[in-house]
């Protein structure tokens, strides 16, 4: 029997938008969070799902996924990809990982009325 050869995996850069649950974790009177990931994947979708799934496990609620592409998309888009957020993403693609690099609270009421 015959192994069908494995596909190779990349890092997709994900931002992923999650709302409020109960033990969530969040700061309170957050109404929910931004989270920079990088998940591997052999395609974005794969990635997406992985990254959905991990955060649910997490006990976190995605609402929203907007994908950035691959490290080599970006940087064809002109990002500017610094050491500390290549070894992220080297750490994800190792690992097989979901990392998130970064996470951002939202506060209703930060703006004056």
């Amino acid at each position: 029997m015959t192994e069908k050869p494995k596909k190779p995996h990349h890092v997709y850069t994900l931002l992923v938008e999650v709302g409020r649950k109960p033990d969530d974790g969040l700061p309170e009177g957050a109404t929910g969070a931004g989270l920079m990931c990088y998940a591997s994947g052999v395609d974005e979708a794969e990635a997406v799902r992985e990254t959905v799934t991990v955060l649910k496990q997490a006990g976190l609620a995605p609402l929203d996924v907007t994908g950035y592409g691959t490290a080599e998309e970006r940087r064809a888009q002109g990002h500017e990809i610094d050491a500390e957020e290549a070894a992220l993403m080297d750490r994800a693609l190792a690992e097989n990982a979901v990392i998130v690099a970064q996470m951002e609270p939202f506060f209703d009421g930060d703006e004056d009325d």
